[in-house]
């Protein structure tokens, strides 16, 4: 009979997310997985198939959390709730920059072939939400269009998250941006 484990999945996965995030999935070390989460490789391995898998897990986690987030189904619906989002959504995560899934889409010939379905799942979620929000406000411009040029801007904005310095000229962007978006 094997020891119990000291720790829980959940925990290992918050630990992990920002790790991978950081240096992605090909530079994320085994040793530096072990460092941040505390589980050495044995318990890591009990937990998870190999790598691949916590990787994979991590994203889920990642993608879970975000839809749980309520910034674009706050009510009324509209223009406010996607300016929240541009500005607050899944950028802002437990110090991290940019969105863990749109960093993933950088590597995606090198993840596990499930990472790539998760990551069009959390796509998906949310520009239909996006949708939604355009909708309420009757825009001029076909609604489904919109939406995906909101999103489009919205990797841009969380890939830009990366970059030095660059909160304050994205809050710049995203409010000219806005403006433009609600004429249309």
């Amino acid at each position: 009979m094997g020891r119990p484990k000291n720790f829980s999945r959940e925990s290992v996965l918050d630990k992990a997310m920002p790790v991978f995030w950081k240096y992605g999935f090909t530079h994320t070390s085994l040793q530096e997985l072990e460092k941040a989460t505390g589980v050495n490789k044995s318990g890591l391995y009990s937990e998870f198939a190999d790598k691949d898998d916590l990787y994979v897990q991590s994203l889920r986690h990642y993608i879970q959390k975000r839809k749980e987030d309520k910034t674009l189904t706050a009510k009324p619906l509209g223009w406010r709730n996607i300016e929240r989002f541009l500005k607050l959504g899944p950028s802002q995560v437990d110090g991290q920059k940019g969105c863990f899934a749109v960093n993933s889409m950088n590597q995606l010939a090198l993840l596990p072939p499930t990472a790539r379905d998760l990551v069009l799942e959390g796509r998906d979620f949310h520009r239909d939400l996006i949708l939604k929000n355009v909708q309420e406000e009757k825009p001029r411009m076909k609604p489904t269009l919109l939406a995906e040029m909101i999103f489009t801007f919205f990797i841009g904005i969380a890939m830009e998250q990366n970059l030095k310095d660059s909160k304050a000229s994205n809050n710049q962007k995203i409010d000219d941006f806005m403006k433009i978006v609600r004429k249309l």
